[in-house]
């Protein structure tokens, strides 16, 4: 760790004890939000189309995701979520009175949403992301509800969450809020469509994309001003790259139809997705209706193309020779078959590595990933059977894998950095 962040670290460290001795929590957490009271409006039925819209919103918003643990009971929680400060557990959803949501109200599950606290009024981390979840409306969060409350209860506690101190007290929470969130509705851009709109409310609410493909501070924070530059999933090895520039993932130059076939298959001409964003197509995206696809598409084709991605890739060094050497041999070996001699693949069957620009991404992450691990398309009622890359991991070590990995991103055209024993370590 840097010099730099070690000392905003302390600096956050007596902050956060400033505000607890000070008696300042609340008072540092209060902008924007709804009076904290037990208070709540009177119970009003469901109806059919309600539960049904709030079962279509959980998959928008792949709650699934984070709170059903592989292989536990549906929406029980349990599943821990990796943070640079910690683990944070997911909690449980169902309508269990004593362990899930079966004593909240629809106020106190509006709350939680919008304002980040939770029924008892205790800040909540932001591994739950309320920053994006603050903009969905309250008609949206009423039939997430509804349709919560028809789920079989389960009787599972929460693990308590394992944080480092003072990450672990409600001090550290309200100064990380004081300086990183504001409750916010969602405010339509009257000079856009209404297609473009609803993208936006689904990218950058419900959707909440900008957990994994924004950028984040020295706190953990997205930067909002950054918008979908890209960034590494904490906790995880993964780089989600920046949906607002072409040499990464970038979808200005495709068509609304690419993109749709994207979210709802996993695949199209351009790309296929595998790693964390194979699980959202999994759990999410391929059960969105085409409308709300479209709007997503559209929303995404709009954004603003963010200078400098390009140009970092461009101007990288040349690779060592020795190591392209090596891995030349190694790519005839072990990558040839299936990828072909020139890196052209099979259509619909292999990616072609000629000219893929995840090939190129200045930061290599994903590459070893795929290469260490292996990895598999989402199966979709599109791509029912998809194929798959196997792992290679027990058969190249960290300097093999650099060695194939540098050849390949300085053949067919690309001229990206080298990939190093130590980009390989580290993952």
């Amino acid at each position: 760790m840097s010099t730099g962040r070690t000392l905003m670290g302390w600096l956050f460290v007596a902050l956060a004890l400033a505000a607890g001795l000070a008696g300042t929590v609340i008072v540092l957490n209060r902008r924007g939000e709804a009076p904290i009271t037990d208070a709540h409006r009177a119970p009003q039925p469901s109806s059919p189309g309600q539960i049904e819209r709030g079962r279509y919103l959980a998959l928008a918003g792949n709650c699934a995701g984070c709170h059903t643990m592989r292989g536990g009971a549906a929406f029980a929680g349990g599943r821990g979520i990796e943070t640079p400060f910690g683990t944070v557990f997911a909690g449980n959803l169902t309508p269990d009175p004593g362990t899930g949501l079966g004593s909240w109200s629809a106020d106190q599950f509006w709350r939680a949403m919008h304002n980040g606290r939770s029924r008892d009024g205790r800040l909540l981390y932001p591994a739950f992301p309320y920053t994006s979840f603050t903009q969905i409306t309250r008609e949206d969060s009423d039939a997430l509800y509804a349709w919560l409350r028809t789920l079989p209860p389960v009787v599972q506690a929460n693990p308590p969450h394992a944080l480092r101190f003072p990450y672990d007290t409600q001090a550290a929470l309200a100064v990380w809020r004081a300086l990183n969130f504001s409750p916010a509705a969602f405010e339509p851009a009257p000079q856009q469509t209404a297609e473009w709109n609803r993208g936006a409310y689904l990218v950058n609410g419900l959707g909440h994309c900008i957990a994994c493909h924004g950028t984040r501070n020295w706190l953990g924070a997205t930067d909002a001003t950054r918008g979908l530059a890209g960034g590494m999933l904490p906790g995880q090895a993964w780089y989600a790259p920046a949906l607002d520039a072409k040499a990464e993932a970038g979808v200005a130059g495709w068509t609304t139809k690419d993109v749709v076939e994207l979210l709802k298959t996993g695949r199209n001409a351009h790309a296929t997705v595998t790693g964390p964003m194979g699980e959202v197509v999994s759990r999410s995206t391929q059960h969105l209706g085409e409308e709300d696809l479209r709007a997503m598409a559209t929303y995404l084709r709009a954004l603003p193309p963010r200078p400098g991605h390009a140009a970092r890739a461009e101007a990288a060094s040349a690779p060592a020779s020795a190591r392209v050497l090596r891995g030349e041999k190694i790519y005839a070996q072990e990558c040839a078959w299936c990828h072909g001699e020139r890196g052209e693949g099979v259509a619909e069957v292999f990616p072609a590595l000629a000219g893929n620009r995840a090939v190129g991404l200045a930061n290599p992450a994903n590459l070893i990933q795929m290469v260490r691990r292996g990895g598999y398309a989402p199966a979709t009622e599109g791509n029912p059977r998809p194929y798959g890359m196997p792992p290679f991991g027990h058969v190249l070590d960290d300097e093999e894998i650099a060695a194939v990995l540098t050849y390949i991103r300085s053949s067919w055209g690309h001229a990206a950095s080298e990939v190093t024993l130590r980009d390989t370590m580290r993952r």
